[in-house]
This record gives structure tokens, sequence and C-alpha cells, in this order.
């Protein structure tokens, strides 16, 4: 069974109330939102076949935070900037090839 989108990318936005490390500390939806508006830009997001950027809550790798996670490959990224978001976007989404610098274990 194949993906129904080519890439589908969340975002951990998780803000924990106790103060431990949370991917909302870091900039996470700032840049979720960035990469969304990238992909419409480049024209590579919507439906069947395409791009979709999505928000997620707790996906439980906050101590490697910020992460995101790009399916159907599964591969987890740490970013800090949007010129890191470029990258992965550039890189893996559009060519295909992961982003070894910023990938995180599984």
């Amino acid at each position: 069974m194949s993906s129904y989108y080519q890439h589908h990318v969340f975002f951990c936005l998780n803000q924990r109330d106790d103060g431990s490390a949370c991917c909302a500390d870091h900039n996470a939806r700032a840049m979720q939102e960035y990469a969304k508006k990238r992909c419409k830009e480049l024209g590579i997001a919507g439906g069947e076949g395409r791009v979709r950027i999505n928000k997620a809550g707790c996906l439980n790798r906050c101590e490697l935070g910020p992460v995101l996670v790009v399916y159907p490959e599964a591969v987890w990224y740490t970013f800090v900037d949007e010129q890191d978001i470029d990258e992965i976007i550039d890189s893996h989404l559009v060519h295909g090839k992961p982003v070894k610098r910023l990938m995180v274990d599984r």
C-alpha cells in the first residue's frame, strides 16, 4: 500500500506545563508555519502525491527537540531556524535526499 502523500511532515508543537523540555520552547510553531508557507510557495503542497505539513501533539522526543518527522520514510529531524527548514524541504521533500546533519536517531 502506498502513501497518499509523497511526504507527510509532522512538527511536534507540544507545550509542557511542568517546565520540562518541549518542542514549543524552541520556536516549533513558527517553523511549522514557515514550512507550510514555503511548500505552498514552491508549489509542492497539496493533496494526493504532494507534500502535507501538519501540526502534531507530543511525539515523545522532546529531549531531542524541536523535532519533526517525515513519512512515509519515518525520518526524524531536529532544526534551529528557517535555513534548516529550507534545507529539509529542498533536499528531502523536493529531491528525495534526507539531510544527514539534521537527522536524529529513531
